[in-house]
C-alpha cells in the first residue's frame, strides 16, 4: 500500500510539473532557497520559528513553517497555519485600508482636518493636521508616547485615556513638512474611523476587509481558544504572550488599537496581496476602489503611501530586485509584507524574533528572502 500511495504521489507530481511552463517551473525551483535561509537564521538564534509565503496575484508558489511558535517556557512547533501578532503591519491592513474604504464610501475626505471628528485634538499645533497627513506619517506627531505612566495612573485598558494624551500633545512640526513613523497617527486613525462608521475599528475591519476576503483566521483579541495557535512574543512573568497584542499602547487600547492589534495567518495576508495585485478585487469581490488601492501602495509623500511605505528609510526590506514601485511594510514583532505590482509577486515573512526575551533580529531573512523571492520573477 505504501509503494501504491508513494507511485501516485510521484505520478501526480509529475502531472502537476507537467503542466507548468518553464518560467513557472523555474520560478518554484529557485524558492527552494528559502528553506536554507531560514533554518539558518533560527540556528542562529534570530527568531524561534518562522512561516513564509511568496506567490503571484493568481497563486501561492510557496508556503512553509520553519522552527517552534513557543521555545520557552515549552515548546510548541510553528505550523503553516500559525497565528502571529502583526504589530505594525496592522497599520495598512486593518487601519489604512479601513480609512480608505471610508473614503470610497464618501464617508470621509481625506483633505478632512482631523478636528472636524475629534475637536480635542486641535491644540498646540496640529489644528491644520488633514487625515491624509496621518495616513503618510507627516503630521507632526512624536513618534510614540510611554504607556507606563498612563497605565499607572489609569489602569489597563484605558483607550479614552490614550486618546486624551495623543490629542495634548505638542506637535514637533508643521504638517506636511517631515517625514517622522509614528504609532500615534494610526491610533487618531483608528478613532476617526470609529467616529464616521460609528463601530470600532475590530468591527468595521471585520465586516468590511478580513470576512468579505475569507481570512478567516484574521482578527483583533483573538479567543483563548485559539491560544495553541498562535505564536508567543515575549515571556511575562513565566507565560508567553499569545493572543494578547505585543505593543503597550495597544494594549492600553484594549487590542483594538490603530498602530498594532491584528494577528493573521500567512495564508489569510496572502489573500490580502492578492487582492491589492488584482487592484483591489478578490474572487470577484471588490474592496477597495483601484484609486483606494494607489493611494494605500504608490507614493504620495516623503517615499510614503498612505499605509505602505514605497521609498523611505523604512523600504529596505523589499530587496534588492523589487521593482521601484513595490510596497512593503513591516512590523516589530518580526513580520512583514512586500508586494510587487509591476512582477504581480508578493512575499510574507512571518516571525516571532520577540520570543522569548526581545532580542531576535530580522534584518537579514527579510532581505535575503525578498532577493530570492523577486529575483525568482525576473524576466
Amino acid at each position: 500500500m505504501k509503494n501504491v500511495r508513494n507511485a501516485a504521489f510521484l505520478l501526480l507530481m509529475a502531472t502537476f510539473c507537467g503542466c507548468m511552463n518553464p518560467a513557472e517551473r523555474a520560478a518554484r525551483q529557485k524558492l527552494a532557497a528559502i528553506d536554507a535561509v531560514v533554518e539558518g537564521e533560527i540556528a542562529k538564534g534570530s527568531f524561534p520559528g518562522a512561516v513564509v509565503c511568496a506567490g503571484t496575484a493568481d497563486e501561492i508558489y510557496y508556503l512553509k513553517a520553519f522552527g517552534n511558535e513557543v521555545i520557552e517556557p515549552y515548546q510548541e512547533p510553528a505550523q503553516e497555519d500559525t497565528i502571529f501578532d502583526l504589530a505594525s503591519v496592522s497599520k495598512p491592513v486593518g487601519t489604512a485600508t479601513s480609512v480608505l474604504i471610508l473614503r470610497d464610501r464618501g464617508r470621509i475626505d481625506l483633505d478632512d482636518k482631523v478636528v472636524k471628528y475629534l475637536p480635542a485634538f486641535g491644540a498646540k499645533g496640529k489644528e491644520e493636521v488633514l487625515i491624509r497627513h496621518l495616513l503618510a506619517h507627516t503630521s507632526g506627531l512624536p513618534a510614540y508616547t510611554s504607556a507606563e505612566p498612563l497605565q499607572k495612573a489609569y489602569g489597563s485598558p484605558c483607550p479614552d485615556k490614550v486618546i486624551e494624551k495623543i490629542c495634548s500633545l505638542q506637535a514637533m512640526n508643521k504638517p506636511g513638512e517631515q517625514f517622522r513613523y509614528s504609532c500615534l497617527n494610526y491610533i487618531i486613525l483608528a478613532k476617526i474611523v470609529e467616529v464616521v462608521s460609528g463601530e470600532p475599528l475590530d468591527v468595521f475591519a471585520q465586516k468590511n476587509i478580513f470576512r468579505p476576503l475569507g481570512m478567516k483566521d484574521t482578527m483583533y483579541n483573538p479567543p483563548d481558544a485559539l491560544d495553541k495557535r498562535i505564536a508567543a512574543t515575549q515571556v511575562v512573568d513565566g507565560t508567553p504572550l499569545r493572543g494578547t497584542v505585543h505593543d503597550p499602547l495597544a494594549q492600553l487600547m484594549g487590542g483594538v488599537s490603530g498602530n498594532a492589534g491584528v494577528f493573521s495567518t500567512a495564508k489569510d495576508l496572502s489573500i490580502y496581496c492578492r487582492m491589492l495585485l488584482n487592484n483591489g478585487v478578490y474572487k470577484g469581490r471588490r474592496i477597495l476602489s483601484r484609486e483606494g488601492v494607489e493611494l494605500l501602495t504608490s507614493v504620495q509623500s516623503h517615499g510614503r503611501a498612505y499605509g505602505f511605505d514605497v521609498s523611505s528609510g523604512y523600504a529596505w526590506i523589499r530587496g534588492e530586485h523589487a521593482a521601484a514601485r513595490a510596497f512593503c511594510h513591516s512590523g516589530y514583532t518580526g513580520t512583514s509584507i512586500v508586494c510587487d505590482p509591476e512582477k504581480e509577486v508578493f512575499l510574507i515573512v512571518l516571525t516571532n524574533r520577540a520570543h522569548p526575551n526581545d532580542k531576535g533580529a530580522t534584518k537579514p531573512v527579510r532581505t535575503q528572502t525578498a532577493n530570492i523571492v523577486f529575483g525568482a520573477f525576473e524576466q
